[in-house]
């Protein structure tokens, strides 16, 4: 009797969706090792490439060489030329390490391509006519998107962990706040981004049969959500226009929140803030993706 219950319960339903899209993902060696290695290519070569910081600390401004002035105070003018370039670099982006900022960035950069293919899932099971069989089961419809996005949150998560332990291993430097325990709301963060944005790509894809518009539409978005954020630069330093797209950008508030609980010294007011956001954009996003499965999920 309990076991007829279980298998009728939403949950069992949607863990068993969920379960057969991760299968698909960790029992293919081949796709498991690919989306493995993706994310350590990104952060060992483009990480340690795109070295901003070397521009302001390997070129020091330097004095006139025939300045009329004591060697002593000659010497005490480079000094604080050199330090000024340090002081520009900690000024711009919060830290004198570059690629701390940049690897925390990388963070949203994995989350953002990974959540962009769970539409995908979507497209390929009404092709292959899997999508048929399980809208003809008592299954809700709701567990047919949530079973989508929950995917595609563990598949980001557990790529987001693997970034973030090799960023710390290639040399990311903690700030003076920094705990442990702070990594439960690093993953918190990540976690809410992921749930809105696999949901926002699965309601893109949740009419669609040809996976050439879901392609896309993936391609008109990735690069803007992207760049109209911190993930790379300051959006304190874009132009207004741009600043005022990134304030809206869920992806800056996530990297705001990562770190300001692993980079900078710690702003309770701004991150409660950043969490707030991030939160009500991951339940908006997918309550309307539930409600919006029972009316436009068919076969």
């Amino acid at each position: 009797m309990s076991r007829n219950n279980s298998s009728r319960s939403p949950l069992h339903g949607l863990w068993a969706l969920t379960n057969r899209d991760l299968k698909k993902w960790y029992k293919n060696p081949f796709l498991f090792f690919m989306t493995i290695v993706q994310p350590v290519i990104w952060i060992g070569l483009f990480g340690k490439a795109m070295n901003i910081g070397a521009v302001f600390t390997s070129n020091p401004i330097t004095l006139p060489p025939n300045l009329n002035i004591p060697p002593s105070v000659q010497t005490q003018l480079q000094q604080a030329l050199s330090n000024l370039s340090t002081q520009m670099l900690e000024k711009t982006f919060g830290t004198t390490d570059y690629f701390s900022f940049m690897a925390l960035g990388m963070l949203s950069f994995v989350m953002l391509f990974t959540t962009m293919f769970s539409g995908m899932s979507i497209v390929w099971d009404r092709r292959l006519g899997f999508l048929n069989k399980v809208l003809s089961t008592p299954v809700a419809r709701g567990s047919i998107i949530m079973s989508k996005v929950l995917s595609a949150v563990i598949r980001s998560l557990a790529q987001a962990g693997i970034v973030l332990a090799l960023a710390f291993l290639l040399g990311l430097t903690p700030g003076p706040d920094f705990t442990p325990t702070n990594l439960l709301g690093v993953f918190a963060a990540l976690f809410m981004i992921s749930l809105g944005l696999s949901s926002i790509f699965i309601l893109i894809a949740i009419r669609s049969t040809r996976f050439e518009t879901q392609m896309a539409v993936m391609n008109l978005l990735n690069l803007p959500l992207l760049f109209a954020s911190n993930t790379l630069f300051p959006a304190s330093l874009m132009p207004d226009w741009l600043q005022a797209v990134a304030k809206v950008n869920p992806i800056t508030y996530v990297n705001d929140a990562t770190r300001q609980l692993i980079l900078y010294p710690l702003n309770v007011q701004q991150l409660v803030f950043d969490f707030a956001y991030l939160g009500v954009f991951a339940a908006i996003f997918t309550a309307i993706g539930i409600l919006l499965s029972w009316r436009y999920l068919s076969r």
